[in-house]
């Protein structure tokens, strides 16, 4: 004989979701039935609020001139700082581009590799020894001009987006561009190999380039801007030019197609490479202008919404959109109660297909992560303090372990947020 069994799980102030189940199993079968079905409704809480997700701090580091410190010089001009963070397999790579390093660190804050230009860094005390005692510890002098991004593939193959001196930079005329950046390869042993230019080893510098990634074939991927235009360069597993992609604005798909042109745009927030596919997905936010009926003048903006399309390298075939849902924020000061949305940034896509998003809050990230055929979606609220950060700079390693770097007045830190593990229990369950 079936048996009805009402459960009830309270979500918020203002009620509670009713599950009915009919089963012959034992009791103890249905709560464990309805746990399982609880972890995927964790994106409310008792407060009413989205779940958080607690860091963990993983190592710190000092200020100063040292191998292993960090040298921002001045602090207090936070718009300046542009050391940033890759963490690959456990080991994360801090590129100090203040100071022209880049440091290869374990998971306890050991330093294993350290890559620096002897003109504005000491030697360290191991630098040029061989065998045993610098077993542990490798230096790399390397001439860096100006670094402003890195990557690291499943070899251990450091990328490393350098500038050229002003002497060797070149000009697209056609373009208006300035050709000046290339990306250096080292080894897994810190050897230098050579540099990637727009047609491979030693080719002609790129333009400005937004981005480098490594996918889990070794590939490498440069994507570069102009004028809100970009060109996406994929490289083999060698460093030869597989595919050139432009990509323009104006040629991007719309779902708004129908709408009035001259009062609809949209712009390309950002562009990323898939691991294991040749495939890009792009991030675009549609809005529309706010016409007023009396003045017949511009009177405001509206966000439309956002999308996910995917683009084959391949053929250059858009797919199917995938609608973002926005971050909602509710204003309750004085007498307004106004809901306002917000478009989130898109930090990129994991291994096995979700995508991150995340956007600042006054109590630290909110972080929205999605399947990519839109199943599944969880959202966390990630705390963060934040009167005494001066910079940070998030990660998403390809397993989806979220990572970050944060600059404070006395001390560097780097913390991970172990969202991979959380987007497991959800599968298992």
């Amino acid at each position: 004989m079936f048996t009805t069994i009402y459960l009830f799980f309270y979500i918020d102030n203002t009620g509670f979701i009713l599950y009915s189940i009919m089963a012959m199993k034992k009791l103890l079968c249905i709560i464990e039935l309805c746990i399982s079905l609880a972890a995927i409704f964790t994106g409310c809480s008792r407060s009413g609020g989205i779940a958080t997700l607690e860091k963990k701090e993983i190592f710190t580091l000092e200020y100063g001139n040292f191998e292993n410190q960090l040298n921002i010089f001045d602090i207090s001009s936070v718009n300046d700082i542009r050391t940033s963070l890759v963490m690959r397999n456990g080991f994360f790579y801090i590129m100090n581009s203040e100071a022209l390093k880049i440091m290869e660190m374990s998971s306890y804050g050991d330093l294993i590799t350290f890559y620096y230009n002897p003109q504005y860094n000491r030697a360290p005390s191991y630098a040029g020894l061989d065998g045993a005692k610098a077993s542990t510890r490798k230096a790399v002098e390397y001439e860096f001009n100006e670094l402003s991004a890195i990557t690291v593939d499943s070899r251990k193959h450091l990328y490393a987006v350098d500038k050229f001196p002003f002497d060797r930079q070149d000009q697209d005329s056609e373009n208006g561009q300035v050709l000046s950046q290339i990306v250096l390869r080292f080894d897994s042993d810190g050897h230098y190999i050579d540099y990637i230019g727009q047609q491979g080893p030693g080719g002609m510098p790129f333009p400005y380039i937004n981005s480098i990634h490594a996918t889990n074939d070794n590939e490498l991927v440069v994507i570069t801007s102009s004028n809100d235009n970009y060109t996406v360069f994929w490289f083999s597993s060698d460093g030869y030019l597989l595919y050139k992609m432009p990509i323009y604005k104006q040629k991007v798909p719309s779902p708004f197609e129908n709408g009035d042109a001259s009062r609809n745009w949209h712009s390309i927030s950002n562009i990323v490479p898939d691991y294991n596919d040749r495939m890009l997905y792009l991030k675009i936010d549609y809005f529309s202008s706010t016409i007023d009926e009396a003045s017949r003048l511009q009177s405001g903006i509206t966000f439309n919404g956002s999308y996910i399309y995917s683009l084959n390298i391949e053929d250059g075939k858009f797919g199917e959109p995938l609608e973002i849902l926005p971050y909602t924020e509710q204003n309750t000061e004085g007498f307004s109660n106004e809901r306002y949305e917000i478009p989130y940034d898109f930090l990129g896509i994991t291994e096995n297909g979700w995508f991150f998003f995340f956007i600042n809050t006054d109590s630290g990230f909110n972080i929205q992560m999605i399947q990519r055929d839109g199943q599944r979606i969880l959202k966390r609220n990630l705390p963060v303090n934040r009167k005494d950060i001066l910079y940070y700079s998030l990660d998403l390693s390809n397993s989806g372990i979220l990572s970050v770097l944060f600059i404070k007045n006395d001390k560097a830190e780097i913390n991970w947020w172990r969202t991979d593990s959380l987007i497991q229990s959800v599968l298992k369950n």
